[in-house]
Order: C-alpha cells, then structure tokens, then sequence
C-alpha cells in the first residue's frame, strides 16, 4: 500500500489549503513560491483535484473511480463526487470528533476500532448511508489515545448531516451530506472539467 509521506504543512502551502481543513491547528509561516504567477486553466484544475485528493487522502486511481461512479449517478457529477468522499468512513469519524485529524481517523479505521451498525469495520473508504450507527468499540475506549482524542475534539462542530456523542464514542447519520453543508475548500467543477476532457 502506498504510504503519503510529505510533510502536511508543506503540502497545504503548495496547495495555498489552510490546514484546519485535516484537522491540523499549525500554521505554516514561510509563504508559498507560487505567489503572484499567473496559473493556466489546466494547472488551476490539477490543483483543485489535488487538493480533494489530499484533503480526503485518496490516491489517483481510487479518487478516479469515485469520479467515474458519480459520473453514472443522476444528478450533478461534481456534487455527487463531493457527496460520496464526505460519506467515507474515515472522513465520518473526523467530522464526528473520534479523531484529530483524517490521517488518524484512517488509522483508527484500520485498527478495527470501528464499528458500523455493530459489525467491525476496517476500510476506510467504505461508504456509509443514512440511518448507520457508527460507535468506537468498547475494547478500545479505555485507551489513553481516546482521552487525548476527547479533549481535543470535545468542542468541534459536528455536522449538521451527523449525530456524535463524543462521551459514549457513538454517532449516527442522519442524512446524507447536502453539498452546501461541505465546508471543504474545493471547487468540484475545475475537476469535473478535468476529467472531462
């Protein structure tokens, strides 16, 4: 599996994305080299897909079968592409505050920390619907890495789409996210223009 090592900070300055949108409190202070140049259409787009690629920390081939699957559904293609990468697994417990930041939102995935609907799940791109019960299992509430979780994330804004009880590590969705209650910094439109191509 392919591992993203470069430095999120930088990765945010390069892609001129604040990085509280992964969960990150830091600020960079050198400013970006790019500042000032005029960019083509074609690099304006590439950026906008990169940035949905990085915010949600998806690879090009994953990210791609998204587009190719909210191509065929009905409706817009960019809202439904918007849509499905919030309903992600790992992105759903960031938002629900079960973790600081999406990296660690896909590692408490991965670690089978999660359940759904009571049945553990350990894929952080599987796709949650409406009315799912997403809950930290017992077994792993007692560690010292929840505590820190819970008192950093006690006061962040859930959704309006969720439902999360940081105390009892449960949460459920309500609804399927509407694009408007997407707060992500992207413009799904540069990447539908993109991939169009």
């Amino acid at each position: 599996m392919a591992v993203n090592r470069v430095p999120v900070l930088k990765r945010c300055r390069s892609l001129d994305l604040d990085p509280v949108f992964l969960g990150y409190d830091k600020k960079s202070k050198r400013k970006s080299q790019r500042a000032g140049k005029k960019m083509s259409e074609y690099a304006l787009q590439l950026r906008e897909k990169q940035k949905a690629k990085f915010i949600y920390g998806m690879l090009e081939k994953p990210f791609h079968n998204y587009y190719e699957k909210a191509d065929r559904m009905k409706g817009m293609t960019g809202e439904n592409l918007m849509i499905m990468l919030e309903s992600r697994l790992d992105n759903v417990i960031f938002r629900m505050g079960f973790a600081r930041t999406r990296r660690e939102a896909r590692q408490v995935v991965g670690h089978k920390h999660v359940l759904v609907n009571g049945k553990k799940v350990n894929v952080p791109s599987y796709l949650v619907k409406a009315g799912d019960v997403i809950e930290i299992s017992e077994k792993a509430r007692g560690l010292q890495r929840y505590k820190d979780i819970a008192e950093i994330t006690g006061g962040r804004l859930v959704p309006e789409w969720l439902d999360a009880d940081i105390e009892a590590w449960k949460g459920t969705v309500k609804e399927m996210p509407r694009r408007e209650a997407i707060d992500v910094p992207v413009n799904e439109m540069l990447i539908v223009e993109l991939y169009s191509k």
